[in-house]
């Protein structure tokens, strides 16, 4: 069984809005990194949708694009995503899958089937995940932001606390830390 990781950028106040954070070459290498180590993508209806509507064209080469963000395109383009929606039941990205019916099998199903792990980059299918008790551990990347608006992590809540083992911390150049946490069971 393979774990399931959260992992998504975040503002030192919380804000997860992808255009908050730092883009540069060193944040893709550790999404990067991130996507190569795990063997699935899972993401909700709207981030799926923000992610198809740009990277299948990056990856084709219809977008002017860096080559270190066209081959992240290549390589997303190539892994399995799947995907939580109670509305979108077609997907015509390549490698796309939907996750129907009970949210913890379909999910628990997925990560006993994947066993080099899924990797979760959704903020608000992490909640409902979380509250399922699903996620195993947490890669974020902390941005020396403060945004001052949202969506923000977490905003809908958990019922309880979550206790954390930090696994480890890495300052990257542009003063962004790489934070990994483990869930203390």
């Amino acid at each position: 069984m393979g774990l399931l990781t959260f992992s998504i950028n975040v503002t030192l106040d919380g804000c997860i809005n992808h255009q908050e954070g730092i883009a540069d070459d060193e944040t893709h290498a550790f999404f990067t990194q991130l996507m190569d180590e795990g063997g699935a993508m899972l993401w909700g209806r709207t981030t799926y949708e923000m992610m198809e509507s740009y990277w299948p064209a990056v990856a084709r080469g219809e977008m002017e694009a860096p080559p270190a963000i066209h081959e992240w395109a290549v390589k997303l383009e190539a892994k399995p995503k799947y995907v939580v929606s109670s509305t979108r039941k077609d997907y015509i990205w390549a490698n796309s899958h939907h996750i129907a019916g009970n949210l913890r099998e379909g999910v628990q199903k997925l990560k006993d089937e994947t066993p080099a792990g899924v990797l979760l980059g959704s903020g608000k299918l992490a909640t409902e995940l979380d509250r399922l008790d699903l996620i195993d551990e947490y890669k974020f990347l902390v941005h020396p932001r403060i945004a001052g608006h949202g969506p923000t992590l977490y905003e809908d809540g958990l019922a309880c606390t979550r206790r954390l083992e930090l696994i480890s911390a890495k300052q990257l150049r542009n003063g962004a830390l790489a934070m990994h946490y483990r869930r203390e069971r």
